[in-house]
């Protein structure tokens, strides 16, 4: 297992995530029960066999399963003796967490009451990052990052960071902070995959120039990339994707990803699945790549994708063929840039 920088901070965290999006979804949780419906002692096993592979890096929320994930993972690392320096424990807030008006959003009020949930949930005295889950179109930029610094001061959260924005909103918060000296978003979690490379656009380079950790969600595409799906694959009952179709993929183009895929992973006599993760984990903008698991089996394959070094030449393939199309201002700078890359200038 590696580890790697939280942003430009001096935490480190392994490059596999495991994320808490399975645990706890029951009759009553809605979408959640199609995604997962883990109980204590299922979650107990996973995060210890996911600790014990050198995961010291796991994220939830408070909207998952209503609560019912950070129950689990607060109770799960009791039950484990898990020292509480030796866990990095990454929740969000945003989503609608009741009826009310308030019960939602980026408000400094529904942050500060969410905080305090989330501490109880998890049974912990601090919250190593906190994410802004979504994009809240009414809430002042300003305001969510002075509750946020304003925790960071009180200790209730060491670090924060953002999920599912836009680049240029993140550029403009990173400036209010800088103006404010208001601690900045260190992170971003957002989706990525081989057949969903988009945030290469805009995000990847705001992400690199700024140095915030990228935290990969979904990063085989709601299971899409499994390897049980696709042409030549028998789609199989209960899958997440059978359920629960998210994220919005182009299949034609994620079916051309698969069939290249399977060839690797046929030479390497391991799952499709790792050859997924491991072309994300060669990825220098990565942070950490997050890994959803209902099962300790689908866990300990997802985890041996650390061990799975591709070749240039297959990473080269992948490139290729999962390569976004040309899209303006995108083909108009590659094309007035080209003469200004740095090299020696001879006059």
């Amino acid at each position: 297992m590696k580890y790697n920088q939280l942003g430009r901070t001096g935490l480190f965290v392994s490059e596999i995530c495991l994320g808490g999006m399975t645990f706890g979804g029951n009759a009553e949780a809605g979408m959640w029960k199609a995604i997962g419906a883990l109980e204590q002692p299922e979650v107990d096993g996973i995060i210890g066999r996911a600790l014990a592979a050198g995961v010291n890096f796991i994220d939830t929320a408070d909207v998952y399963s209503f609560g019912q994930s950070e129950r689990l993972v607060g109770q799960a690392l009791k039950n484990l003796g898990v020292a509480r320096k030796d866990v990095v424990i990454a929740t969000k807030v945003f989503g609608e967490m009741g009826p009310g008006p308030n019960d939602r959003g980026a408000s400094r009020g529904h942050i500060m009451d969410s905080v305090q949930a989330s501490l109880e949930r998890l049974q912990t005295d601090h919250i190593d990052l906190y994410q802004i889950h979504g994009n809240d179109v009414v809430t002042p930029i300003d305001e969510t990052l002075r509750a946020l610094d304003d925790l960071t001061r009180q200790g209730l959260i060491r670090y924060f960071g953002v999920s599912n924005w836009s680049a240029w909103k993140i550029a403009k918060a990173l400036g209010l902070s800088e103006a404010k000296g208001y601690g900045r978003f260190e992170t971003l979690q957002a989706y990525y995959s081989i057949a969903g490379r988009d945030l290469e656009r805009e995000l990847v380079p705001m992400l690199t120039e700024e140095k915030l950790g990228l935290m990969v969600w979904s990063p085989l595409a709601g299971g899409l990339l499994s390897g049980k799906f696709g042409p030549g694959a028998n789609t199989p009952e209960g899958a997440r994707r059978t359920n629960f179709d998210f994220p919005p993929v182009d299949k034609d183009r994620a079916w051309a990803c698969v069939a290249v895929m399977r060839e690797i992973a046929a030479a390497h006599e391991v799952s499709v699945a790792r050859v997924a993760l491991a072309w994300l984990l060669a990825k220098p903008h990565v942070m950490s790549v997050i890994i959803g698991a209902k099962t300790i089996e689908q866990l300990d394959d997802n985890l041996a994708a650390t061990d799975l070094e591709l070749t240039p030449e297959e990473i080269a393939r992948l490139d290729e063929v999962s390569a976004l199309p040309p899209e303006y201002p995108g083909w108009m700078l590659d094309r007035q840039g080209a003469a200004r890359h740095p090299k020696p200038f001879k006059g």
